[in-house]
């Protein structure tokens, strides 16, 4: 019974490891569009989206084209199925998108973003946003 449970222990430690891992990764999107997170606004480029901190509480998104940088306060948001992609979703409401979540493949878990007073306002005067995805690649 002692010997399960340290291999119970170990497997669990490995797990959260491996989680934590993947999560420290920065990834790279390619954005087409200008877009907000919270109440800031980007214009459409290259992103760097990476942990500021070591809890990855709070994210940095850097403009690679542009000296162009910014920390995001996020929550942990959870999948029943792990991210077949890494990805970036945006909601498209009143023709303008918003960042909303932040996906690494094969992870049970994401980021996701606060809404800024732009994107309640116009979440009040439309209909249900759009889900847009743009595909996202690891980087170092």
């Amino acid at each position: 019974m002692k010997n399960l449970r340290s291999v119970f222990f170990v497997l669990a430690v490995l797990l959260l490891a491996t989680t934590t891992q993947a999560q420290q990764n920065a990834v790279k999107a390619n954005v087409p569009f200008d877009f907000a997170v919270g109440d800031r606004a980007y214009p459409a480029g290259e992103y760097t989206l990476r942990p500021a901190l070591q809890d990855a509480g709070v994210m940095r998104l850097d403009n690679t084209q542009e000296s162009l940088a910014g920390f995001i306060p996020s929550n942990s948001c959870a999948s029943a199925v792990p991210s077949k992609e890494t990805k970036l979703v945006f909601h498209h409401v009143g023709g303008r998108y918003f960042l909303y979540q932040v996906w690494t493949a094969g992870n049970l878990t994401g980021r996701q973003f606060p809404k800024g007073r732009a994107e309640v306002e116009y979440a009040r005067n439309q209909d249900k946003p759009e889900l847009v995805i743009v595909a996202a690649r690891f980087s170092r």
